[in-house]
């Protein structure tokens, strides 16, 4: 699943290429996801410019000149690509048709990913907006381990598997520490982790990956990475393997 510093770069690469076109139609193939009927999004949204795209927890939302905003979930599998004309890729979900006959599309081949016309606001806080006052204050409300912490979505928002082990490295926490055990001065080691990580990574991928809208790239990972044995500091790499894997050293200390 694409994670924060993913939806950054195909934010940042999309509004280059769609800033300022105007939408002629929308072609939804897979409806069952959308919160209104195909008729009521062209409606609302035909005629309309695009004015910025922009990423939104594990979102991509993309803002019109009426204030409509288009949600895309992207889920497990789904992946964006821009067209002319006519979109030839497979398991499409939306296709969004500017008047300039090019075209940007949402496919899945699991039929999941997540069209949604102006989406609710959330108040829980992105994962690079949360400050140690916050997750002092959240963690102490709970025993769960805080890699589980750190992926829920109800808490922090934008963070996923990969990014949680690298950021928790990066902290010199264990992911198996119990959350309202790890003191506080790691709890701001792990705030400045989660930007340096999140912010870096995106450099990262942009870097490699100038033009990406889709995909995942991890090959520049320290510890989340299966081609590594060892951490930068030459401590092995464990992997546990429960219902998500876990990467992480012996370097990071565990709260418990």
């Amino acid at each position: 699943m694409p994670e924060l510093p993913d939806l950054q770069a195909f934010s940042h690469n999309l509004q280059k290429k769609l800033a300022g076109k105007t939408i002629k139609k929308i072609d939804v193939h897979n409806a069952k996801k959308l919160n209104v009927s195909t008729n009521e999004l062209n409606e609302i949204l035909s005629g309309q410019t695009l004015e910025k795209v922009y990423r939104e927890g594990k979102e991509l939302h993309i803002r019109f000149s009426k204030g409509d905003v288009l949600g895309l979930h992207l889920m497990l599998h789904g992946k964006l690509f821009l067209f002319d004309i006519k979109n030839e890729n497979k398991y499409a979900i939306i296709e969004l048709h500017f008047d300039d006959n090019s075209g940007l599309a949402l496919t899945d081949f699991q039929g999941i990913a997540t069209p949604t016309l102006n989406p609710e606001k959330k108040d829980v806080p992105d994962a690079l907006e949360a400050d140690a006052g916050y997750l002092k204050k959240r963690l102490a409300k709970t025993k769960t381990n805080i890699k589980t912490v750190l992926l829920d979505q109800k808490i922090l928002r934008g963070i996923g598997n990969a990014y949680a082990d690298e950021i928790l490295w990066h902290a010199r926490i264990s992911p198996f520490s119990v959350s309202n055990k790890i003191p506080e001065a790691k709890l701001n080691d792990l705030v400045e982790a989660i930007k340096t990580v999140l912010e870096d990574a995106e450099k990262s991928i942009l870097k490699s990956n100038p033009d990406i809208i889709n995909g995942e790239v991890r090959d520049f990972m320290l510890i989340h990475n299966s081609k590594k044995k060892q951490s930068p500091a030459g401590a092995a790499i464990i992997i546990n393997d429960a219902s998500r894997k876990t990467y992480y050293t012996d370097e990071q200390e565990l709260f418990e």
